[in-house]
């Protein structure tokens, strides 16, 4: 009983900002809801039917996808990549991981709003260095073949430092006397790297690629601020699809519905990474 009692202020929070609006998304998926957030009629499974069988949704949830794969893969390796160079007892090297873990203080807005001015047709820095090998400019966010990889590539520079830091931690974590053993026995330096470091640090990898695609599902900072979910709805994740429908057509009941599918997807995706990821995963 006591433990309870401690558990009441998380409990309490939990209920407010998270089972609360849980509860009330998964009530208006089933129901006609005004844009004032007025319950007006029951509808039943009605939006669901609508979702399934809308072409902007299935388009959403392409864009949806490949979005999670253009970002999850490149975040995972770069920030290995980095936290391996980190993990090098070098001198200077706390200045680069100064470096390295730096895109953690930049918030969404200011992140986007710079790479905003990097894809700028005429007067960004990407295009002025294509000219400069003698290729053409690239729309990168007018052009629907680009737009997508462009809210990706600004997504991947934005998450490398918390990725970063959480694997860099996990490498400092491993016993240095088996790289010593190693080096005795004359392991080399990358027998070392695919021996020893990635697999003692495969939990972590597992733990950063779950947050990874769970974060890349999730986002819309930076796709409100670049693309506004255009050209052509090429961006318009699904994230960005609720917002719009919510709070742009005031169409709540669709939104919810979509909010529930989203959720219902993460979980899946969760759990098959459970499922298979965890196999592979060894624990020290």
């Amino acid at each position: 009983m006591s433990g309870m009692v401690y558990l009441l202020p998380a409990l309490a929070l939990l209920g407010i900002f998270l089972f609360y609006p849980m509860a009330k998304t998964l009530y208006f998926s089933f129901f006609e809801v005004s844009g004032g957030g007025q319950v007006q009629e029951f509808v039943g499974w009605k939006h669901y039917k609508e979702l399934l069988q809308s072409a902007e949704f299935i388009k959403s949830m392409k864009a949806t996808l490949l979005f999670v794969l253009y970002t999850v893969p490149a975040e995972i390796i770069i920030s290995l990549f980095l936290a391996t160079i980190a993990s090098e007892k070098l001198k200077g090297i706390g200045f680069f991981r100064t470096i390295f873990s730096s895109t953690l203080g930049v918030s969404v807005a200011a992140g986007a709003t710079i790479f905003l001015f990097l894809f700028h047709p005429s007067l960004g820095v990407l295009n002025a260095i294509l000219e400069t090998f003698g290729i053409n400019s690239i729309e990168w966010l007018t052009n629907s073949k680009w737009a997508l990889f462009s809210v990706a590539m600004t997504t991947v520079w934005m998450h490398i430092g918390i990725n970063f830091i959480i694997l860099l931690a996990g490498i400092q974590n491993i016993d240095q006397e088996l790289y010593e053993s190693a080096q005795i026995d004359g392991a080399g330096y990358w027998a070392r790297l695919f021996k020893i470091t990635i697999p003692l640090l495969s939990p972590v990898l597992f733990f950063v690629t779950i947050i990874a695609v769970i974060g890349s599902f999730q986002t819309f900072g930076q796709i409100d601020i670049l693309t506004g979910g255009g050209p052509a709805g090429a961006t318009n994740i699904i994230v960005y699809s609720i917002y719009q429908n919510a709070f742009s057509y005031g169409n709540f009941g669709f939104a919810s519905a979509q909010a529930i599918v989203l959720f219902l997807i993460i979980l899946v995706v969760t759990v098959v990474q459970f499922y298979f990821g965890e196999k592979k995963v060894h624990y020290q």
